[in-house]
């Protein structure tokens, strides 16, 4: 069996939505969610946790005690580090086959789409060198410059006939070491694209999208 580790990263400080990983998020703290959620995959041989948040190492120490706790350097913990040098720091520290990050902020993710991601991943692998998940879109888009993206203006096709196009929806990844190092970037050179339901790829940005989430997740559960 292929050792898969997830990896969660977090900050302690939000710019946009303050305290919002350890935020009360329906009865308890926002990424009391999505760590349930990996952890109820048979697929994930370890979970772990990457902070600066003296806050979460106590909490997860408390609530989540065989998930392994990451104290975040110094030097990588600025809001504009790139996620892909705080994830290169963490691979370093833990040996697995195959790397699965999420986040705290997709707290309608559920442990069906991770599962089904990573069999398909292991399935077509090493066709496919990585995976990502996204969200299919299929309405009129334009650049900034008014130029149509996806359509001709001039033939109205009903949205659903429109061919599909993905946004990449950060609510998971999967990769190898060797990718990761390599191109520095969690995407490799033949990437599966994973479509997730709607409601599933809520991703926690702004306030707003809180309460969206919220709202989806007493939907759903």
């Amino acid at each position: 069996m292929k050792k898969i580790v997830a990896i969660v990263p977090m900050r302690h400080h939000s710019e946009r939505v303050p305290q919002k990983n350890y935020r009360t998020f329906v009865d308890k703290p926002l990424y009391h969610h999505i760590i349930t959620t990996l952890l109820n995959c048979e697929l994930i041989s370890q979970v772990v946790i990457d902070t600066d948040s003296e806050f979460i190492l106590e909490d997860a120490q408390k609530y989540f005690p065989n998930v392994l706790l990451l104290n975040r350097p110094a030097h990588l913990r600025k809001g504009e580090i790139p996620m892909n040098d705080v994830l290169i720091n963490t691979i370093n520290q833990v040996e697995a086959d195959f790397y699965l990050q999420t986040h705290s902020t997709n707290p309608v993710l559920s442990t069906k789409s991770i599962q089904q991601a990573i069999k398909l991943f292991l399935d077509n692998y090493p066709m496919y060198d990585s995976l990502f998940s996204v969200t299919q879109l299929q309405t009129r888009l334009y650049n900034q410059l008014g130029l149509a993206i996806n359509h001709n203006p001039a033939i109205l096709l009903r949205t659903q006939d429109l061919p599909p196009i993905f946004e990449e929806n950060s609510c998971l990844y999967i990769f190898t070491k060797k990718i990761l190092e390599e191109n520095h970037n969690r995407i490799g050179k033949r990437p599966y694209l994973f479509s997730l339901p709607k409601h599933e790829a809520v991703d926690i940005d702004e306030e707003i999208d809180f309460k969206i989430a919220e709202f989806l997740f007493k939907e759903y559960n």
